[in-house]
């Protein structure tokens, strides 16, 4: 929650990426809230309120996740409702005159999304949930231990720059 609350109003982008993690350590948990609260929770140094407002936080999540049907896989509705603003901005951004720097970083982003989505990537998300999928798929194999590979590197850091530029000016438009 604490994590959360910090990305949501200073890295919109990291926090979806952040809340596709607290989904899958849900899901490892069985949904389980007296799992994450006896062999979770306890990694971080969390004072006795804070350790309650993160168990509340964790309980909230795992009813919505089975309210909405999403214990074996997909976003709470707050994720994808955050994920649909992003990508309106996106679309915003892209027809904006003004911010030539954004356009310039989509379209070198561009031929890796377009690859993305030739090979798998689910076609009804938008290009902006694609990247993000992307991002966090490179960030579970990095937290493996696994290697990415020099191409897979190439294709991320473009698409890296254009969610850091769109994370920069969803701020700055919602502040």
């Amino acid at each position: 929650m604490f994590v959360a609350k910090k990305l949501r109003e200073q890295n919109i982008t990291g926090y979806v990426i952040y809340m596709f993690q607290v989904e899958d350590v849900i899901r490892a948990y069985g949904l389980d809230l007296e799992r994450i609260c006896e062999e979770y929770l306890p990694r971080f140094q969390y004072s006795d309120e804070q350790l309650r407002q993160e168990k509340e936080w964790y309980e909230a999540l795992i009813r919505m996740m089975r309210e909405e049907g999403v214990q074996q896989s997909g976003h709470v509705q707050v994720v994808r409702n955050t994920i649909m603003l992003l990508a309106d901005r996106h679309q915003e951004l892209l027809h904006d005159p003004k911010q030539p720097f954004y356009s310039a970083a989509y379209y070198k982003a561009l031929p890796y999304i377009v690859e993305l989505r030739a090979h798998g990537a689910d076609k009804e998300k938008s290009e902006i949930e694609n990247c993000l999928d992307a991002l966090y798929g490179a960030t579970l194999l990095k937290m493996q231990g696994r290697d990415i590979s020099a191409q897979t590197q190439q294709a991320l850091a473009p698409i890296t720059h254009l969610l850091e530029s769109l994370a920069e000016l969803y701020t700055v438009h919602s502040s």
